[in-house]
């Protein structure tokens, strides 16, 4: 079994290629932990120009807000795919929100199970 720092770096590498692949660039920063049942990820810097443009105006806000939930939305099985199987763990929710201040996007993945307790538990076994 992979260590959990394996595991976040992983998850890391994996959301990074994401926002490449479907959004069009990647974030300038990411960070990924893993907390009893739930995968945190934080991404930052993940505004692309136009985006940051559309930051000025309450309509544009709600415009990009509008467009990431909905790629996210039907990202939804292929996300679960890639943290399930990185973690081998169900992933029963995901819950996601982008700041336009900060351009950065928070995901939280949560697990079936306690994967901090069972990545512990093999480590001392």
């Amino acid at each position: 079994m992979k260590t959990k720092g394996e595991m976040e770096a992983e998850i890391c590498r994996a959301m990074v290629q994401f926002e490449i692949d479907y959004m069009g660039r990647g974030p300038k920063e990411a960070r990924t932990h893993i907390i009893d049942d739930m995968v945190l990820v934080r991404l930052k810097g993940v505004l692309t120009p136009a985006e940051q443009q559309l930051t000025k105006s309450p309509d544009g806000v709600e415009l990009i807000k509008k467009m990431r939930s909905t790629l996210i939305e039907k990202a939804k099985p292929l996300l679960y795919q890639v943290v399930g199987d990185i973690t081998g763990a169900k992933i029963v929710s995901l819950h996601t929100d982008i700041s336009t201040v900060l351009g950065e996007r928070v995901m939280v993945f949560v697990l079936e199970s306690d994967l901090e307790k069972q990545i512990t538990r093999k480590k001392e076994a």
